[in-house]
């Protein structure tokens, strides 16, 4: 009688075991979880978090699996995460192990693409459970709201960005000289008869210049030099009177043509510099033990006699090359005046064929109508088409009238004529707004040498999430996606004073506004840039009205009625 009593007793008691086990691994409270972000954020195209979750004493079953996996869910889909997997004390595997008696703690890191959607969402916690063979029911937790999605709204901020101009090199003063030697022989400062003819060709040359109309003289040059052989007192002597000779013929000359000039004179006694640079292109022989022996000495006569003692070559010095050093040298400097602004202006408009690529695309600048621009740059791609500028800089026009795909066609015809940095830069830019970062990468890396590429870099870095970088990269540009980049880096004072200074501010102006007066609690800023944001583009109210960027004004009735 015992034993039959007995066996029916100890099953109830496996059974009531079972039971009580069975409920241990049931519902899990939110308190045991904690999520960083506590409302999560897109960053870099992606929505990460990182999850502290404990179970607490006596519920891990030691015989329990449980795989935890992060769901973002929000209304018509969802997202799931990397899965982790726990095992009771009694199970073998490679998991981590979960006492019973003492529960035990972990982390999880977990990222999800970013979608739209997600602006609205929550973050779950699911559970898979089993204990031996049978299923045991763990219920999700919920463990984090999300997403806010600030970051992604360099896709809009993009439209202010700054593509890189193709710019002219017009001057209109540009400074040319003409020069010519007159030459002596050794230790004579008497101009030759044959070495008038070079003054008189030299004397054309100033008579053209000074009657071209759009050429005016500036000076007239004259250096004269003795070569560094004969010691520095004769050669001072030497020197000198050649300058004095030479001044007498240029002057006489100028006075006959009537040409008002200013004439300067110097005169170099030893021409030392002049003999190294000789030397250095000569193909003579010993020319590095001369060039060593002049950088050793500074003393002029110590210099001569040093080169002397290299008897081996001094001969070929005497005649090929302390020559050329006996001279006068001429210099007429003169100035180019180009056309002026009204001329330039108004041939852009009735025969742009008589403006060179310069002066064409300088013509852009004299105007602030962007459909003359678009003409003449257009005229520019006809008469010169191969220099890429004109067709970069009407993409550039493009991409700020919002065109992107024209844009992208000029930019890209653009390097197709020359691998140009700004081109690169600017297709970088068009590569951004379509998010493909690795792309708009891949161009920026060949724009070096664009002024405007910081810039795109710091919209580069923002779409890398890179926010610290982005910032530094704008330094002071006044554009939205530089105030947004300050936003994400929290550098709040900096992205006011940049949203006051946005050249053309927009709708996505007004909103970062109120996202910058949401996060420094100016309720003011929050509603009256929100109110100018979305009269300027209502569709920004519905963004507004699920924008967990102000889900503190989601019960504020003056924010209420701004986005209904």
């Amino acid at each position: 009688m015992t034993k039959k009593l007995y066996l029916p007793f100890l099953m109830a008691m496996v059974v009531a075991l079972m039971t009580s086990c069975s409920k241990k691994m049931g519902e899990l409270s939110s308190d045991y979880f904690t999520v960083t972000p506590q409302v999560l954020e897109a960053v870099g195209g992606k929505v990460p978090a990182t999850i502290n979750g404990k179970f607490p004493e006596k519920y891990f079953n030691k015989k329990a699996v449980v795989e935890v996996t992060p769901v973002l869910k929000w209304n018509g889909g969802e997202a799931k995460g990397q899965s982790a997997v726990f095992q009771g004390e009694k199970v073998e595997g490679n998991d981590q192990t979960i006492s019973y008696k003492m529960g035990g703690s972990y982390t999880m890191k977990t990222s999800f693409d970013y979608v739209p959607e997600m602006a609205k969402s929550e973050l779950y916690l699911e559970f898979k459970a089993t204990v031996g063979k049978k299923t045991v029911n763990i219920p999700a937790v919920k463990v984090a709201d999300g997403v806010i999605s600030t970051s992604e709204m360099l896709e809009q901020t993009l439209g202010s960005a700054n593509p890189a101009n193709g710019d002219d090199a017009f001057q209109r003063i540009i400074k040319e000289k003409h020069d010519a030697n007159i030459m002596f022989l050794i230790q004579q400062a008497n101009v030759r008869a044959s070495e008038l003819k070079t003054a008189k060709e030299f004397g054309k040359e100033v008579k053209n210049i000074d009657e071209a109309e759009n050429k005016k003289i500036s000076n007239i040059e004259i250096s004269a030099y003795a070569s560094p052989d004969g010691g520095v007192g004769l050669n001072t002597t030497l020197a000198e009177n050649r300058q004095d000779n030479t001044a007498k013929i240029i002057n006489r000359d100028l006075k006959r043509a009537k040409i008002n000039a200013a004439v300067d004179t110097k005169y170099t006694a030893q021409d030392w510099e002049g003999f190294q640079e000789l030397v250095s292109k000569s193909n003579i022989q010993d020319k590095e033990l001369i060039l060593r022996v002049l950088s050793m000495y500074q003393d002029p006569e110590q210099r001569e006699q040093e080169i002397k003692n290299i008897s081996s070559v001094y001969k070929t010095l005497a005649d090929e090359i302390l020559p050329q050093l006996r001279r006068s040298r001429l210099t007429l400097n003169y100035e180019i005046i180009g056309k002026s602004d009204e001329e330039i202006a108004k041939l852009a408009d009735s025969d742009a064929k008589q403006l060179n690529i310069e002066e064409l695309l300088y013509a852009t600048t004299l105007t602030k109508d962007v459909a003359k621009q678009e003409a003449i740059f257009t005229k520019a791609t006809q008469i010169y088409p191969n220099d890429f500028r004109a067709y970069n800089n009407l993409g550039k026009l493009a991409y700020q009238a919002g065109d992107l795909n024209k844009a992208e066609s000029y930019f890209k015809k653009a390097l197709s004529i020359k691998d140009a940095p700004e081109a690169n830069m600017n297709l970088g830019l068009i590569a951004l707004t379509k998010g493909d970062r690795t792309t708009a990468e891949s161009y920026m890396s060949k724009a070096s040498g664009s002024k405007e590429l910081n810039e795109a870099l710091g919209n580069l870095y923002v779409a890398q999430g890179q926010y610290e970088r982005a910032v530094n990269s704008f330094g002071d540009t006044k554009t939205n996606s530089a105030a947004l980049a300050q936003i994400l880096a929290k550098d709040y004072n900096k992205a006011k004073s940049t949203l006051a200074g946005v050249e053309k501010p927009d709708a996505y102006t007004d909103y970062l506004k109120a996202v910058l007066g949401a996060r420094t609690n100016n309720t003011s800023m929050v509603t009256s840039s929100l109110k100018n944001a979305i009269a300027k583009e209502p569709a920004l109210a519905k963004k507004a009205a699920s924008d967990l960027e102000f889900a503190k004004y989601f019960t504020d009735t003056d924010f209420m009625n701004i986005i209904k």
